[in-house]
């Protein structure tokens, strides 16, 4: 890793995660393989349909840029082994199921939009014949289980195909390894040894932590980190990723979607504990994002055209945010994000005499504040609990900003 990467990965703090394949075609999860326990012949129904006619890579990365993302990751192969790129070690790809190269198409479009250019790849590959039957695998209680595999082959053909993407597309500014379990770790994916060529064939790329060796940066999948995350009690970069519905690939019933709210305040968070945020698309079966999708990345895009300097280029804050709001900072800049609607009084410890200028972000309208002596607030004669006399009062108007998540500006007087 070197300084400008890191400098870009935190500078960016939002990105779009694309997962598309076979499984695209089924409707029913990217693991449809594996928890249908179908066979190869099975999941080739799918390959034999494969035609992406509206996978758009110029329109998913204006898309992206549009939602207020700097970087985007797409899907090399995932765990059934099927490749959106051209490999001269497989044919089992949409070269040859469809005549196209996916991650060229992806790479030139989202340089063309401004992104960074990210790629996943699984270390698993359910078709390939050396891959052991394992716990996870399509074919565990059956036959195949007692069929002779050499992993050597595999992990080969692994650093083969790890080497074709970062010679072949150009700059690759992230790669996204996927995944490690107990029985299939570094000693099995030769972690050491691939890292060692990614970094030789792309020195100023991040890796992320999913080799079972430390990358990067770490990647906490479904979940949001409360707090700023620490590996041996040193800060580390991360990055959070997360779905639409719970599903990485296109799943048609699934209708439980999160609220683009929910999602801006999630992203916000990420910023505000010195994280990133991954959001996933799955374009379903034809390539193309379903109405729902689309939406939500409009509405973010909405607020992030009106509140994107609280997250590009800024982080995590020394001071402390009042309950159930986040701080992020970026200089003598600290953004105050409101998830929770106050009754006209904000009240924030520790900033008396601190802050020169407040507005609100989406519009730059001011917001007056007064320094409160904490023994005579308003016209109480007691302390409210907890507060002190370095408090600054915000008062804001009782109906709420109508965006998704509202934002003060406080410009800091550091002096």
């Amino acid at each position: 890793m070197t300084k400008e990467s890191a400098q870009w990965f935190q500078a960016a703090r939002f990105g779009l995660f694309v997962h598309f394949g076979l499984y695209s075609l089924a409707g029913r999860h990217e693991w449809v393989r594996s928890r249908e326990a179908m066979s190869q012949e099975a999941y080739d129904r799918y390959l034999e349909r494969f035609d992406p006619d509206l996978f758009d890579a110029g329109q998913l990365a204006r898309a992206a840029r549009e939602a207020g993302m700097r970087y985007a990751v797409l899907t090399t192969k995932h765990h059934d082994g099927f490749c959106l790129f051209g490999s001269s070690l497989t044919d089992y790809t949409s070269v040859r199921a469809a005549g196209r190269d996916l991650v060229a198409e992806f790479a030139e479009a989202m340089r063309a939009e401004g992104l960074r250019v990210g790629l996943y790849h699984s270390l698993l590959d359910w078709h390939h014949p050396d891959f052991p039957v394992d716990r996870h695998h399509p074919l565990r209680g059956t036959p195949a289980e007692r069929e002779p595999r050499d992993l050597s082959r595999y992990r080969t053909y692994l650093h083969g195909q790890v080497a074709e993407l970062l010679t072949g597309y150009g700059r690759i500014d992230l790669l996204f390894f996927d995944f490690s379990y107990p029985g299939m770790g570094p000693a099995e994916w030769g972690a050491d040894e691939l890292l060692r060529t990614v970094r030789e064939l792309q020195p100023g790329i991040l890796v992320n932590d999913r080799l079972g060796v430390p990358g990067d940066y770490v990647t906490p999948e479904q979940y949001q980190p409360d707090r700023p995350l620490e590996r041996d009690g040193v800060p580390v970069m991360w990055e959070a990723c997360h779905t639409l519905n719970g599903s990485w690939g296109y799943d048609r019933d699934n209708r439980d979607y999160k609220d683009p709210a929910l999602l801006v305040r999630m992203l916000v968070q990420s910023v505000a504990c010195g994280g990133n945020m991954l959001l996933n698309v799955g374009p379903n079966g034809r390539g193309a994002l379903d109405p729902q999708a689309r939406d939500t990345l409009r509405r973010m895009g909405e607020w992030m055209a009106l509140h994107a300097r609280s997250v590009h280029g800024a982080g995590s804050s020394t001071y402390e945010a009042p309950p159930s709001s986040f701080y992020t900072q970026a200089g003598d800049r600290l953004y105050l994000h409101l998830p929770t609607w106050p009754l006209t009084h904000v009240h924030l410890p520790g900033l008396a005499g601190r802050v020169r200028y407040a507005q609100f972000l989406h519009d730059g309208s001011e917001v007056r504040f007064q320094q409160l002596d904490g023994a005579q607030h308003e016209h109480d004669n007691m302390a409210p609990p907890g507060r002190s006399a370095d408090t600054l009062t915000l008062t804001v108007p009782v109906a709420r900003p109508d965006v998704l998540l509202p934002v003060v500006e406080l410009f800091l007087d550091e002096g």
